[in-house]
């Protein structure tokens, strides 16, 4: 089945707002990772509209494996509203694993 018969269409200014957000989070938030990312809706798009070009709702995740794992919690069907927060976990213990080698 075609995925746009089930989520609307990206807004008009999407590209803009991709753009915009990827020159102040070019990063994944989870890993670091700087090639490969996506920038993420927090609250998804198709979910809440309004909010597809917020940008409090983006935040930016590397495709593989930060997007489905922190992101949608191994399954494309969920969201995680703590993206951020679980992120930031993560981050720091990846920092402190390789501080202690």
């Amino acid at each position: 089945m075609f995925r746009w018969l089930f989520f609307p269409l990206r807004a008009g200014g999407w590209a803009k707002a991709r753009r915009e957000h990827l020159l102040k989070e070019p990063e994944c938030v989870a890993c670091g990772k700087a090639d490969a990312v996506n920038v993420h809706h927090i609250v998804p798009y198709h979910t809440d509209p309004k909010r597809e070009l917020d940008p409090t709702n983006l935040v930016t995740l590397c495709a593989d494996p930060c997007h489905l794992v922190h992101g949608h919690l191994m399954s494309w069907s969920r969201a995680n509203p703590e993206v951020r927060e679980d992120c930031a976990r993560y981050r720091a213990k990846l920092e402190k694993a390789k501080h202690a080698v």
